[in-house]
């Protein structure tokens, strides 16, 4: 494969002693710090670049560093569950630069006190290529693999490496695994185990049961890569200890089932199961049965596609002449690790989408909060026109992230309607919204920017702007209430959000406050949101401007413009008797619905958000003061200060999920 990418080979060095046993790997080092030093007294090269936790690159490392050679390591901190896991520190401890994967990685290596100023959170140089695959052609590969009459999603791809720390129990979990597979009887390409010591065994496992001559079974040494990043993208499950289950799988959403403890500690996307203890094979047959033919969002937990470009600029920006000694950055360590170097500082963000019946707003938005950029374009009126704007803003977003120096960790969606937020569906969307119901917005975002997403109510997604950002920070229990165009909701009880059986919950505009009150546009009748929505007041200014009783003295409203809301509110605060009367019925009307509230749930806060939040509060309060139990009469009920509570939300179902990932 190296000989193919038409790298210029200076020396090629044979220095695996074969035997697969601890001695061995032992004597393979020994052998490649016997043959190193000529090598590198030849070439002197500035930098030497090592790759990842295998033993014979700790070889490497240990010549590097004793011939004063300046040391790159590539996917340092991380963590695993074999020895794999101390010759990487080991490496680490040798190396003057780091490039790691994760944001744990780094923040390893800065706990093992490694010098801030020389590391660099890159993704992982794998996903670059990953995330740029795109091969029409993958059943002829699947073909070539497996044979003619597979289907994509319809096999298992397998591979299963010794545990050099606990050898035995290894091969027993292999032997386990196989016989799983058997009864599973799925069409499965086996790959050979790596030359650990423990793979020799193994191999007498797998032609013990005969898998090399098993109709369903194709055992295989090795796949070209570009081969194999197809035949795990459309297998219906991956099954073994490799760290490519736990890693780059993750950037197609293909089910992964992580055996043993090989891979313990490493961080993983939802799309992988692990069976820790993987001592029977009934444990592992029903794993299968769990995960095969499942379809998760894609991870980009180890890298978006950029790392490749941002290892360049790290490796330009270091100086030669500098000393070459290590620095060493001993505890404490410092509480903010943020570089002010713009190769190093990358902000978490999260894209967030607001579908509004009027305007379709992008937005990256920051850990912090900050709306780093925002688009809008007005909203399609088909859902053909929708969600191919969507996918374009998204896309060019996503781009401009990079410029920006953003990690964006996924995409947040807030909508109108009702939403199952754990399958990214919108149920039944707002009249405002058309064409709009049992639309899958998950899949198609997922699939074009390979990151998973969320989608939840604009309601909901104002509950968490508040949870995150807002005045509801820090309360297990508040409500709030979203007047605008509509009157929507969400509610935080014991800290969390609360959907219902059947996603309906938070339906607050319809809670009904007169029976025979104004029609609402939910079919009933006396809603809050047939009061106190903007619909409801654009509703009465139009009657009153009908019979000429809308414009007073300092008021004009010009012929191509039509009268709304915001006319109405003119027309009170320039003293409109008639105004003000519907104004403050509309602020009874919530303010009752408040008190139902109040009543029911008793929150420790009730937040108004929305435009018309600063012209019912006074109202609200006093019929709270009228109407409601002494007991919930000390409530507070405040106006929201988020200026953006529908992106914010939505960027922090992103926020608060990606960044807690670790399993």
């Amino acid at each position: 494969m190296i000989e193919q990418d038409d790298f210029d080979i200076n020396t090629r060095l044979h220095t695996i002693v074969r035997g697969e046993d601890e001695a061995a790997m032992v004597e393979s080092v020994g052998l490649a710090l016997v043959k190193l030093p000529d090598v590198l007294n030849r070439l002197k090269p500035d930098i030497m670049i090592v790759h990842g936790d295998r033993f014979d690159a700790l070889a490497l490392a240990t010549s590097a560093a004793l011939m004063n050679i300046r040391i790159l390591h590539i996917e340092g901190g991380e963590v695993s569950g074999t020895i794999d896991d101390s010759i990487r520190h080991a490496i680490t401890k040798l190396a003057h630069y780091h490039v790691c994967c994760t944001r744990s990685a780094e923040q390893h290596l800065i706990s093992m006190c490694e010098d801030h100023d020389r590391i660099l959170l890159a993704g992982c140089p794998s996903y670059d290529k990953l995330l740029s695959a795109k091969n029409k052609d993958y059943m002829s590969i699947i073909r070539m693999w497996l044979g003619d009459d597979v289907k994509s999603k319809d096999y298992i791809v397998a591979l299963q490496h010794p545990v050099t720390t606990d050898i035995k129990h290894s091969i027993k979990m292999f032997e386990l695994t196989l016989d799983a597979l058997i009864s599973f009887n799925k069409r499965t390409l086996v790959l050979f185990p790596n030359i650990d010591a423990g793979s020799k065994e193994m191999v007498r496992v797998m032609r013990k049961k005969g898998i090399e001559h098993h109709p369903n079974f194709r055992a295989v040494k090795h796949v070209p890569f570009d081969q194999f990043i197809q035949l795990v993208a459309h297998a219906g499950c991956m099954i073994g200890n490799s760290s490519c289950g736990v890693r780059e799988v993750g950037a197609f959403g293909t089910p992964v089932i992580n055996l043993g403890t090989r891979q313990i500690g490493r961080e993983t996307g939802e799309n992988v199961l692990h069976v820790r203890d993987a001592d029977t094979q009934d444990k592992i047959l029903q794993a299968l049965h769990l995960q095969f033919g499942k379809q998760y969002p894609c991870s980009k937990i180890y890298g978006d596609g950029n790392a490749v470009p941002r290892i360049l600029k790290f490796l330009k920006s270091i100086d030669l002449q500098e000393p070459l000694q290590k620095k060493f950055c001993f505890p404490p360590v410092k509480d903010n690790i943020s570089q002010d170097i713009d190769h190093i500082l990358e902000t978490l963000s999260a894209l967030a989408v607001d579908l509004g019946g009027t305007n379709l707003r992008v937005a990256i938005v920051s850990m912090k909060g900050e709306i780093v950029k925002k688009y809008t374009q007005f909203n399609p009126k088909t859902y053909e026109e929708r969600i191919n704007l969507i996918l374009q803003m998204c896309v060019e977003a996503a781009a401009e992230a990079v410029k920006l120096n953003c990690r964006i960790l996924g995409v947040g969606i807030s909508t109108g309607g009702r939403v199952n937020p754990r399958e990214g569906i919108v149920l039944r969307s707002t009249k405002l919204i058309q064409e709009w119901n049992s639309v899958d917005l998950r899949t198609p975002l997922s699939d074009t920017l390979h990151l998973p997403v969320w989608v939840d109510n604009d309601g909901n997604c104002a509950a968490l702007a508040e949870r995150k950002f807002g005045q509801g920070k820090g309360l297990e229990n508040f409500v709030t209430l979203i007047t605008g165009t509509g009157i929507g909701g969400g509610i935080i009880h014991q800290h969390e959000l609360i959907h219902g059986s059947s996603f309906c919950a938070a339906e607050l505009g319809h809670i009904v406050v007169s029976l025979d009150g104004p029609d609402c546009s939910c079919g009933s009748h006396g809603c809050i949101e047939a009061y106190a929505s903007g619909m409801a007041l654009q509703r009465e200014a139009k009657k009153l401007h009908d019979e000429d009783q809308l414009l007073v003295e300092g008021m004009s409203v010009p012929k191509d413009e039509a009268v709304g809301a915001l006319h109405l509110i003119q027309a009170a605060k320039l003293g409109n008797a008639k105004a003000q009367s519907i104004l403050r019925t509309a602020g009874t009307a919530l303010g009752l619905g408040v008190v139902n509230i109040l009543h029911t749930m008793n929150p420790s806060l009730v937040i108004l958000s929305g435009v018309l939040a600063s012209h019912y509060i006074h109202t609200v309060k006093d019929v709270i003061r009228q109407q409601a139990l002494s007991s919930v009469q000390d409530v507070d009920v405040v106006v929201s200060d988020l200026v953006e509570p529908a992106l914010l939300g939505a960027a922090s179902m992103v926020l608060d999920y990606t960044t807690r990932r670790i399993y």
